[in-house]
C-alpha cells in the first residue's frame, strides 16, 4: 500500500528493526553497517583531488629549496677552494720576493765553496742558510752537459763544437734557482751548438 504525503510520490521506506525473526523465531545477529556508511567511510578515507595538488605542490617545493640548497652549498666549497687557493698563491709569492733578495748571497757561498773558502764558522752558517731556504722549498737547478733550454736557461755565452750535437749548456756560470715550478732565476750557462758545415762539403 503507497501513501501520499505532502504530494511526494515516494513509497515509505519500511525498516524491520525486531530483534525476534518472527519467521525462525530465532534472535537476530547485529548487522555490520550499511554499505551507504562503508561507501561514506572509504570516500572520507580517499585523498581529494585538493590533497593530491597540495602534496604535489608541497613535493616541487621541497625540490627547489633542495637544489638552491646544493647549489649555495657547491657554491659555498668553490669559494673555500679559490680563497685557499689564492692564499697560497699571496704565500708562495711572499716567500719568492724574499727569496729573490738571498740568491746574491747563496751564490757568494757557491764561489766560496768552489775556491775552497767555506770553511770554520761561514761554513756552519752557510749550511743553515741553505737548510732554512731548503725547507721554504728553494731549489737549484742547472747542470753541466744537460741541453740548451730558453725557458730555464740563460746564455751567457755561445760557441761551436764538434763534441755536441744539439746546443748543450758545456758550463754553468751561475745555478737557476727555482721554488716549486716556478722559475726564480734561470740557470746562467755557456752555450755550445753542432759546428756549422763548411761550405761544399757533403
Amino acid at each position: 500500500m503507497s501513501t501520499r504525503e505532502n504530494g511526494s510520490e515516494e513509497e515509505p521506506v519500511i525498516r524491520d528493526n525486531r530483534k525476534i525473526d518472527p519467521e525462525t523465531g530465532q534472535a537476530r545477529q547485529p548487522k555490520p553497517a550499511d554499505e551507504t556508511s562503508e561507501q561514506a567511510g572509504e570516500q572520507a578515507d580517499r585523498p581529494s583531488l585538493a590533497d593530491n595538488l597540495a602534496s604535489i605542490e608541497l613535493a616541487t617545493q621541497l625540490a627547489e629549496r633542495t637544489a638552491d640548497l646544493q647549489r649555495l652549498q657547491a657554491e659555498y666549497s668553490n669559494y673555500r677552494k679559490r680563497v685557499e687557493r689564492d692564499r697560497a698563491a699571496v704565500r708562495e709569492q711572499a716567500v719568492a720576493g724574499a727569496l729573490v733578495e738571498l740568491l746574491p748571497v747563496l751564490d757568494d757561498i757557491g764561489r766560496a765553496r768552489d775556491h775552497g773558502e767555506l770553511t770554520g764558522g761561514f761554513a756552519k752558517v752557510s749550511e743553515s742558510l741553505e737548510a732554512a731556504t731548503g725547507k721554504l722549498g728553494l731549489t737549484t737547478f742547472g747542470t753541466k752537459g744537460e741541453p740548451f733550454d730558453p725557458t730555464v736557461h740563460e746564455a751567457l755565452i755561445h760557441s761551436y763544437s764538434p763534441d755536441v750535437t744539439e746546443p748543450t749548456c758545456v758550463e754553468i756560470l751561475q745555478p737557476g734557482y727555482r721554488i716549486g715550478e716556478r722559475v726564480l732565476r734561470p740557470a746562467r750557462v755557456a752555450v755550445a751548438e753542432p759546428e756549422e758545415p763548411v761550405a761544399g762539403d757533403n
